[in-house]
């Protein structure tokens, strides 16, 4: 059974840094893309960033472009998403999630993707 378990998370002070790994296993993830959302309390899910299988697409929400870094080691099945300059406004639980193929006209649609994780809370204090 396809399974993907996110981490990392944790309180962290603005202007802080956060590195989240998301772990797929129970089937072959080969040629999935790879995408990290968030949602905060009272608010609708959001994208923040997704990537190809091969890592040569990238894409990112425009409030995080800049400070959000996503990249995957297919080799250990792991996809990670690397967090600077966090701000108060990024607390949310962040889950990640898998499709097939990269389309440039879905990978930030939440509906697009196939499997999910549970997600993990990050929390920015002020």
């Amino acid at each position: 059974q396809a399974r993907l378990d996110e981490s990392g998370g944790g309180l962290v002070q603005a202007g802080g840094s956060l590195r989240l790994s998301c772990a797929a296993s129970g089937r072959t993830f080969n040629n999935y893309a790879m995408g990290w959302f968030r949602q905060a309390p009272g608010q609708e899910r959001e994208f923040v960033a997704a990537i190809s299988w091969g890592g040569g697409r990238k894409d990112y929400a425009d409030s995080v472009a800049g400070r959000f870094t996503i990249s995957r080691d297919n080799a250990k099945n792991t996809v990670y998403l690397q967090m600077n300059s966090l701000k108060p406004e990024d607390t949310a639980v962040y889950s990640c999630a898998a499709k097939l193929g990269y389309s440039s006209t879905s990978y930030f649609m939440g509906e697009a993707y196939e499997f999910w994780g549970q997600g993990t809370q990050v929390t920015v204090s002020s």
